[in-house]
């Protein structure tokens, strides 16, 4: 077995260890977020925390970690008596990213419970991370009906797995873990409310803690036993002050004091709904016990803000999470003073997590620091151009509601909500035979294809005589998630008419539409004589947005290699992902200008699009009164349709786009 890393020699990221501990403290404060670039010890620090957890007591032979003091009455494998058990160390279980419904929740025998009427169930992983510690490296990329599935079994403490009327329950209570880079693509605000803390981590500027973190990588690399043998003492410190932790809990006193600061609080930082102070409460009360305090102080209030609330204030997929700080303190001091007692409380024992909960800053991660590389071709990845005079970056005009777009036809890409799509969640439109394991048997079916041949397989009684070659599995149609390209011209033309901040607001429009909709999005921009691209496609719709805001305008404006760069980065990213369809946003007043004949080049490297079937929409940005029609030529090439920057809008009264037109043949 490999020997982790030892917790309490993770060097810095107070806050990540902190809300470990928080959470292995009180599981009820809801798990934690971990949000942060590559190469901070975030799994690292994760993984460390296994081995402080206490060792648990489970009944003998059950498959769900049943207490042997309290046993699940409702336990698949029960009725339990209460008794002794046996002890094993807390589970980490790890949730990877491509995990099917079946292995996160259990799978329910279907053939042997239609017809012996057995509930013959395989346990998930929410069983076995029963009372343990559940781990979602990368949870952004996880599907969104799966991370309901794990939300909701961490927020009741229970598992439910229904399948055509036979369903099972069993507890499922764990310490809920999820990690994630920002650039890779957010969390939907729904979900980000459902995780109690949440922590930005970052690798350390300062070159002192930066040469700890690659000592102590080394060392744990060169010996791993050993250099976890001289960290054992702390660890068994810090998972002894755990278990004191637990044992004061109940004892903490919430004063009506310490709860108006709370409630003033989120009231203050206009949180939705009230799930923000029931966290904070919870949070506040495992501060205090960690630090061995029986009295919530108003510093700790103010660390249980600054955990639970950042992730939560959030009012557009586009701000960045934080909290200020100032106003937190100004806050605090308002409604500071009341219900607190005279006397003193204990300031609680020294160690990791002293004075306030913070824990010692002199431990941090393993991993190599990972130090964010930097753009690219300079500010926001544009190439400088090599014609024309340069404008300054324009500032994006607001945002609206878009018109829904879609890619004709039925696809089978990733779990999404703007086109049609084959999906394991959605309407049920028929049935076929199971390719592999079944997951959502059609019923109807079942019986139909099992009712000819009851009497020569001998059937006797009541039940119906099912076997594999009946069962019959339900397709269903959902929508999909699909890959957005822009294409954005940014050539003098749309700078000289003042044009630039209308098209930042209507592709920012559009990439507000592609994060609701669980889109992936790229960025194409030309100008001047050569085309870049700026964003490859990606989850990070955060990162397209900071890529447009800041650019810049100007030069000539060489269409056909802004369409020609686009046409390469789908040809790349179908090989990576073959399942996802495109969909083509050509953002343009429709000139072509430098080099021999533009136009007739533009046109022909938009007719590759319509000759692999692309989805595409030009949405034409020329104004004034005199109008050449560019825009509309071009979305004709492309062999899609061609919408106005007003008729974009949700709201417009122009004519309702709600396909893009495109034909149906594919790529070979």
């Amino acid at each position: 077995m490999t020997t982790p890393f030892p917790f309490t020699a993770v060097v810095g990221q107070d806050d990540l260890r902190l809300a470990l501990l928080l959470n292995a403290v009180s599981p009820a404060v809801g798990g934690v977020l971990v949000r942060g670039e590559k190469g901070t010890a975030k799994s690292t620090a994760v993984r460390a925390l296994s081995a402080l957890l206490p060792r648990v007591a489970v009944v003998p032979g059950c498959r769900f970690s049943c207490d042997p003091a309290a046993p699940d009455p409702s336990c698949p494998d029960g009725p339990h008596r209460t008794g002794e058990g046996v002890e094993r160390p807390a589970r980490m279980v790890e949730l990877p990213v491509g995990a099917s419904e079946d292995r996160l929740v259990g799978a329910l025998d279907i053939e042997r419970a239609l017809a012996e009427g057995v509930k013959a169930f395989e346990p998930g992983l929410l069983a076995d991370a029963h009372r343990g510690i559940l781990y979602v490296d990368e949870v952004n990329l996880l599907h969104d009906h799966l991370v309901d599935l794990l939300l909701d079994a961490a927020a009741m403490g229970a598992s439910y797995v229904e399948r055509e009327g036979v369903s099972v329950r069993h507890a499922a209570r764990f310490l809920l873990v999820g990690t994630m880079n920002p650039e890779e693509g957010e969390l939907r605000p729904q979900l980000l409310d459902r995780f109690g803390l949440t922590v930005e981590v970052a690798a350390s500027r300062e070159p002192d803690q930066r040469v700890e973190v690659v000592r102590r990588r080394l060392a744990y690399d060169d010996d791993p036993g050993a250099f976890a043998a001289r960290w054992a003492g702390e660890e068994a410190a810090v998972r002894q002050r755990i278990v004191a932790a637990r044992e004061l809990l109940p004892r903490v006193r919430l004063g009506d004091g310490a709860l108006r600061q709370i409630a003033a609080t989120c009231a203050a930082f206009e949180v939705d709904g009230m799930r923000a102070d029931i966290v904070m409460a919870r949070t506040a009360t495992a501060l205090a016990a960690w630090a061995g305090r029986t009295d919530v102080l108003a510093e700790d209030v103010r660390q249980a803000a600054l955990l639970a609330l950042p992730h939560r204030r959030r009012r557009n997929p586009f701000d960045a999470p934080g909290l200020d700080e100032d106003k937190l303190d100004e806050t605090l001091e308002q409604f500071s003073g009341e219900g607190e007692g005279d006397d003193d409380p204990d300031p609680g024992p020294e160690g990791p997590g002293g004075g306030g909960g913070q824990p010692a800053p002199d431990s941090g991660p393993p991993d190599d620091g990972g130090a964010a590389a930097p753009p690219e071709n300079g500010a926001g990845g544009q190439p400088q151009p090599s014609g024309g005079q340069e404008q300054p970056a324009a500032r994006a005009a607001e945002p609206f509601r878009t018109k829904a777009l879609s890619v004709p036809g039925i696809g089978e890409g990733a779990a999404g909500r703007r086109s049609r799509a084959r999906t394991e969640h959605g309407r049920t439109t028929g049935a076929r035979r199971p390719r592999g394991a079944l997951t959502k048997l059609h019923l109807a079916a079942t019986v139909l294809a099992a009712a000819p041949y009851q009497r020569a397989r001998g059937r006797s009684g009541p039940g119906l005589v099912v076997r594999r070659d009946d069962l019959r599995q339900a397709t269903r149609e959902g929508r999909e998630g699909n890959l957005v390209l822009f294409v954005v011209d940014a050539s003098g033309s749309m700078a000289a008419r003042q044009r630039m901040s209308a098209v930042k607001g209507a592709v920012l429009s559009l990439l507000l539409d592609a994060y609701q909709r669980r889109d992936k999005v790229g960025l194409v921009t030309f100008r001047g004589s050569a085309a870049d691209l700026a964003l490859p496609p990606t989850s990070s719709v955060d990162a397209a947005a900071a890529r447009l805001e800041s650019l810049p305008t100007g030069g000539r404006t060489p269409l056909a290699a802004g369409l020609l760069k686009a046409h390469e980065a789908l040809r790349v990213e179908r090989l990576r992902d073959p399942a996802r369809r495109p969909l083509v946003v050509v953002v343009t007043d429709g000139r072509a200008t430098g080099g021999p004949e533009p136009v007739a080049l533009a046109g022909r490297a938009a007719r590759l699009f319509a000759a692999e079937g692309v989805a595409s929409v030009v949405v034409d940005c020329e104004s004034g009164p005199v109008r050449l029609g560019l825009a509309g030529r071009l979305a004709g090439d492309l062999g899609g349709t061609a919408v106005t920057l007003d008729e974009l809008r949700a709201d417009s009264i122009a004519g309702l786009v709600r396909d893009v037109q495109g034909t149906s043949r594919r790529a070979a």
